[in-house]
């Protein structure tokens, strides 16, 4: 009888937790509340301004700052704070979107953006995964991994987990040890660059920038596996060539669903 009752708890939690993604309306479990990911991702954002350098080129946070109010506007998320800044690292060819709008670039990927149409590629990217809510996604993935006894203990009345679970928030995110953002998976990482384009389309970018940034993507990491924080990125996104063949078949199929707005 105890086990049927614990199936029926675990039943009954995966199954109040079962979203769809925006836009693209794929199904999965998230166990982790929209407070508590925003509140995880200011905490972490606020760190990272904290221990890196904030940008003084007024050029080039102004024109990132643009894209992002353009790309906010389409996003449609009133309780969002966004936040848009630009971190000095020319080793770091990489941006992050964190929970609630928090968006960093950091300057060594400006040379593949090259354009602001190549920017807003990047940023709407970043901003998808934050609209998917893929951080919480994973985080829910790691919680149902290594802690599904405390969590099934506190639905069945124990009350135990909330203080592991919460170490765990902290742990899975990177807080306090460096990390900005969660591995994405594959799927994921091309689920974004999907809603991504949506988000260009709506804005008005020229989606074609696409193909053309992820074609720049591919010849600044050529050979770049040497142990340092480009390998990460590397091994945890699609290959650029696939990337760009992708956008290549989702681009007439989001320009008949959403007319470009009028100028």
């Amino acid at each position: 009888m105890r086990q049927r009752l614990c199936a029926l708890a675990v039943l009954a939690l995966v199954t109040a937790a079962c979203q769809s993604v925006p836009y693209t309306n794929r199904s999965r479990v998230v166990l982790v509340s929209a407070s508590e990911e925003k509140k995880l991702g200011e905490q972490a954002y606020a760190e990272v301004l904290k221990k890196g350098k904030v940008s003084a080129d007024r050029e080039k946070v102004d024109m990132l700052r643009k894209i992002g109010r353009n790309l906010a506007k389409v996003a449609d998320k009133p309780d969002f704070q966004w936040e848009f800044n630009l971190l000095e690292d020319d080793k770091q060819i990489n941006a992050f979107c964190l929970p609630g709008g928090k968006v960093a670039f950091y300057t060594g990927i400006l040379p593949v953006t090259a354009t602001e149409a190549g920017a807003a590629v990047v940023m709407s990217h970043e901003i998808a995964h934050a609209l998917a809510r893929h951080g919480a996604e994973r985080m829910s993935q790691g919680l149902v991994a290594q802690t599904g006894g405390q969590l099934l203990g506190a639905v069945l009345g124990g009350g135990q987990a909330t203080a592991a679970s919460s170490k765990l928030y902290e742990q899975l995110y990177g807080l306090g040890a460096g990390l900005v953002v969660l591995s994405y998976s594959r799927s994921q990482e091309s689920e974004a660059d999907h809603i991504g384009l949506i988000l260009m389309q709506k804005a008005g970018y020229d989606l074609d920038e696409g193909i053309a940034f992820w074609g720049r993507m591919a010849k600044a990491t050529e050979g770049k596996r040497s142990g340092g924080p480009l390998d990460k990125f590397l091994a945890t996104h699609p290959a650029s060539q696939e990337r760009q063949a992708q956008i290549k078949k989702w681009i007439p199929e989001i320009k008949a669903k959403y007319p470009a707005p009028s100028k």
